[in-house]
């Protein structure tokens, strides 16, 4: 199976090791052409503002939103939640994927990063993630599922084929979030 990794910003080869670590073979999305061939999404860190800039000039927001609406399985980290929310706090949403209100950088300065260890419903171990410049949950719609939370804030959520986390999980080696969606193809 062919898992994209959207790769107009953000580092490609950290997911792209973790998706084939759980089994896919890993597939650069830079192009609608490219999104087709693909049987799940990930879209990955940065700079959500640079990710929103590049998705539109590529013509990619809406062959996404329509691969989302047909059910293909997504998985956004840290920006990636921001650009698939349907509210940004302060910001413009990009694809309005899911169902939930986010605030950029709510966890601090770059300096302010942390790893932490999250249990995640679904996944019989805790799942390491590095928490850099990340978005916080404020609001979570009613057809969103929280599978995770740290300090009392959801940070990994699901909504039928799409799953979202606050954190990186990739930084450190960690490929269970990506195997989970995977297992939803």
């Amino acid at each position: 199976m062919k898992a994209g990794v959207l790769a107009l910003q953000g580092d490609f080869r950290e997911h792209a090791r973790m998706l084939a670590a759980a089994g896919a073979s890993p597939l650069e999305v830079r192009t609608p052409e490219d999104l087709a061939e693909a049987s799940c999404l990930v879209i990955p860190g940065g700079e959500s503002t640079t990710i929103a800039k590049l998705a539109r000039s590529a013509g990619l927001v809406e062959p996404i939103r329509e691969r989302a609406a047909d059910g293909m399985p997504m998985l956004g980290t840290c920006a990636g939640m921001i650009v698939m929310a349907e509210r940004v706090v302060e910001g413009e949403p990009l694809l309005g994927l899911i169902d939930i209100g986010v605030r950029r950088n709510a966890y601090g300065r770059q300096v302010d990063s942390f790893e932490a260890d999250v249990d995640v419903e679904g996944i019989d171990h805790p799942v390491r993630g590095v928490f850099i410049r990340a978005p916080l949950v404020e609001d979570v719609g009613e057809r969103v599922r929280v599978l995770a939370e740290h300090e009392g804030h959801p940070v990994v959520l699901e909504q039928g084929s799409l799953l979202v986390a606050s954190f990186h999980p990739e930084l450190i080696g960690e490929h269970e979030l990506h195997a989970y969606v995977l297992g939803k193809v």
